[in-house]
């Protein structure tokens, strides 16, 4: 009697123990954002073709999301539920189309309704800047997560993917073939960003904690932001 008693309080103890770790596991799987495909198996492994259409997302109430489009043809922004986009058509020259009939081979995207808002100090200017205010405003919040900025830039520089028709893919060169870089200047404009710092290589840059695409404010220009100069922006992180 005594030894089926030991069995059982023992038996209580790894099942607790294990129930433990599940939930720790549990809390740590960010369920609030949703992530699909991943950045290095496209640059790496030439998995171009859509892992996630747009159009099944079903939730578009407070949606923000960003990513390549399948066969990285263009780049996709989802902001507060709109979907958009952008396609070179020269060196100069875009389009950009509001659209949910869009396919993407990596994407990550999350549902925010109610923000913070944090004024930028004047010395914040740069992407880099940004990254850095982002995550000392952050630590108290449950990460990775969603943000953005809005106002007005003095310069920025996004890029478009082109890809050639039925170029295959192994490394990050040969991906970013017909890449098309433009330059923007004293543009009012919307950024969005995710911040991590665990999914280096999913959707974020090795070299980076944060992925951000711009759209301007008259929707007329849209893409991948590599260079930025603030001129004056508000930052907008999740409310807890």
């Amino acid at each position: 009697m005594i030894k089926k008693v030991i069995i059982g309080i023992l038996t209580i103890g790894i099942f607790g123990c294990n129930s433990d770790k599940k939930k720790t596991k549990s809390n740590e799987t960010y369920s609030d954002i949703n992530i699909v495909g991943a950045m290095r198996n496209v640059m790496w492994k030439g998995e171009l073709s859509g892992s996630i259409s747009l159009d099944t997302i079903s939730n578009r109430k407070g949606l923000y999301g960003l990513g390549p489009e399948s066969y990285l043809t263009g780049e996709l922004l989802i902001n507060d539920g709109k979907s958009y986009v952008s396609k070179v058509t020269s060196d100069s020259t875009m389009t950009v189309e509001k659209t949910f009939n869009l396919s993407a081979p990596f994407m990550v995207y999350a549902n925010v309704t109610k923000w913070n808002e944090i004024e930028l100090a004047s010395n914040v200017k740069s992407i880099k800047d940004i990254e850095k205010l982002v995550d000392e405003k952050t630590t108290d919040l449950k990460r990775p997560f969603v943000f953005k900025l809005t106002g007005k830039i003095s310069k920025a520089i996004i890029h478009i993917q082109n890809l050639p028709k039925g170029t295959i893919v192994s490394s990050p060169k040969e991906a970013h073939q017909g890449q098309t870089n433009y330059e923007l200047k004293d543009e009012e404009a919307t950024i969005i960003g995710f911040f991590s710092t665990e999914h280096k290589g999913v959707f974020t840059h090795h070299d980076s904690n944060i992925h951000l695409h711009l759209i301007t404010k008259n929707e007329s220009k849209m893409g991948h932001l590599d260079e930025l100069e603030i001129e004056n922006m508000k930052l907008y992180v999740p409310k807890k």
